[in-house]
């Protein structure tokens, strides 16, 4: 079931309140711990690759003819997988791991993937706020990915770990409707470019 995008705010932003699961897409090896998110036989990667996709439809990883695409000697992770993101910089090669928002040093929401067309203004890249409820504790990020239409509420390891929960994306998140997303399509965050769908 499509989750339906929350009403305009008279600010422009939209809000919704979900709990946070962990996005470990675009986790390349950046944190300097030489581990991706995805990862062949043999290696210790931080997700479980059936998130990523599958042979013959890879949605989270790198391909070259159907291939995915290992990093290299001199890459964050050498022999791991190049994970990728929505939010991507122009301007590097598609193998080239530092492209993508890391997850594990770069504090961003994921929305459904449908939302980047039904809202009113660019929203990947866009600023976004997360408030946990539980702890009063705010924090600014931006909308770095887009994932299923039935999901809400993912974030990545850096915005989890921020929040002192279990930044694991194998066990760790919050179940609980205790974090509430606000995001403002159009308005950018140093750093960061808006980026048209």
């Amino acid at each position: 079931m499509n989750q339906p995008l929350p009403p305009l705010n008279y600010d422009g932003s939209y809000t919704f309140l979900a709990g946070m699961t962990i996005d470990a897409d675009g986790a390349n090896g950046h944190d300097g711990s030489g581990r991706g998110a995805y990862g062949p036989p043999g290696t210790d990667p931080l997700d479980y690759l059936a998130n990523a996709g599958h042979e013959g439809n890879w949605w989270g990883i790198v391909t070259v003819a159907g291939r995915p695409v290992v990093q290299h000697a001199g890459d964050p992770a050498p022999g791991y997988y190049i994970s990728t993101t929505s939010y991507q910089r122009e301007g590097l090669a598609i193998t080239d791991p530092a492209r993508y928002l890391d997850s594990a040093t770069e504090l961003f929401i994921v929305l459904p993937n449908h939302w980047r067309m039904q809202a009113a203004g660019i929203v990947l890249g866009c600023r976004a706020v997360v408030h946990d409820s539980e702890t009063g504790r705010e924090i600014e990020c931006i909308v770095g990915d887009f994932g299923p239409r039935s999901h809400l509420g993912e974030a990545s390891i850096a915005l989890a770990k921020a929040f002192g929960i279990n930044a694991d994306p194998k066990t760790g998140g919050v179940e609980e409707h205790r974090f509430c997303y606000t995001f403002f399509p159009g308005s950018s965050v140093d750093g960061y470019e808006l980026q048209p769908a």
